[in-house]
């Protein structure tokens, strides 16, 4: 397996750049080591997280707005200050209703996110 050691102990988040990752929708990895990653992600009203899955457990803090999201069969509107998680290999999802902002939390470290 691949290892990509860990960030620096300090990020400041005006000194990452946005990684565009969709229409509406961008990234900044904010800490990591290869056990855990923290993830911030910005999203435009009406912009998609397609329904994916992976390995990873996934626990997310919505900061603000408004997003409607699958986990598996089940769907819900959450809101800022709601949470959510994520166990492994559930197929998610969200929509953006109200522009927003998320806090996502892998375990282990997102390595598709890391290849540049």
């Amino acid at each position: 397996m691949e290892t990509f050691g860990s960030s620096k102990e300090f990020l400041i988040g005006d000194d990452i750049a946005w990684e565009t990752v969709g229409e509406g929708v961008k990234r900044k990895i904010m800490g990591y080591d290869d056990k855990i990653m923290l993830v911030q992600v910005s999203f435009k009203k009406d912009s998609i997280g397609p329904m994916h899955e992976h390995h990873h457990s996934q626990v997310t803090y919505v900061v603000s707005g408004q997003f409607k999201l699958t986990i598996g069969e089940e769907t819900k509107v959450l809101k800022g200050g709601d949470s959510f998680y994520i166990p492994p290999h559930v197929m998610h999802g969200a929509l953006c209703l109200e522009d927003g902002m998320l806090i996502d939390v892998f375990s282990p470290i997102r390595e598709d996110f890391m290849q540049k």
